[in-house]
């Protein structure tokens, strides 16, 4: 079976989601000097990376940037058989009192970003807590809901968004399968 895939977001359609997520993150939050930045691993952390970038051009402000693992926090793995060390991860910044803008490549189901949250909030008390994505698929079975958005893709239960990026895959681009 051939499978048909399209391009979404090529090179130049990912820079220009980063820098308008970038610019909106600015004008919702006045500023970005109270602002962390935590990237879900693996793509959220290397989007994240370059928000942080583009904050730095725009704002001359060198956002903290944090990295979570969130695989212990998720609701679908046996937890007794886990090893903790991941678990037990801290962050280098003080996320309490803090703007933090969590930042992951697709938002589908939201079971992905409450493990964030869960990870977030099991070690502090963010002022306010923000959501980036480059893809919003739609699909929640959760009450979650991105603040700043690269793109809304509507899709089936039955597609699949995958998001290439240079550091891991090298290339760039988004498509749907």
């Amino acid at each position: 079976m051939e499978v048909k895939m399209k391009i979404l977001l090529d090179e130049d359609g990912i820079r220009r989601s980063i820098t308008r997520i970038s610019y909106e993150i600015i004008e919702r939050n006045k500023t970005v000097d109270n602002i962390v930045l935590v990237g879900i691993k693996s793509r959220g952390d290397i989007l994240a990376e370059r928000i942080k970038q583009k904050l730095l051009e725009v704002e001359n402000i060198d956002a903290p940037l944090e990295t979570i693992d969130i695989t212990y926090y998720r609701d679908d793995i046996d937890r007794k058989n886990f090893d903790l060390d991941i678990k037990d991860t801290e962050f280098k910044t003080n996320l309490t009192g803090k703007v933090v803008v969590i930042v992951d490549d697709v938002l589908y189901t939201g079971r992905t970003i409450r493990a964030g949250l869960d990870a977030i909030l099991s070690k502090s008390r963010p002022a306010k807590i923000q959501l980036a994505c480059l893809i919003d698929r739609g699909h929640r079975e959760l009450p979650i809901r991105a603040d700043f958005i690269g793109k809304n893709i509507p899709t089936s239960h039955s597609e699949n968004i995958e998001v290439y990026l240079k550091e891991l895959d090298g290339k760039e681009e988004v498509v749907i399968l």
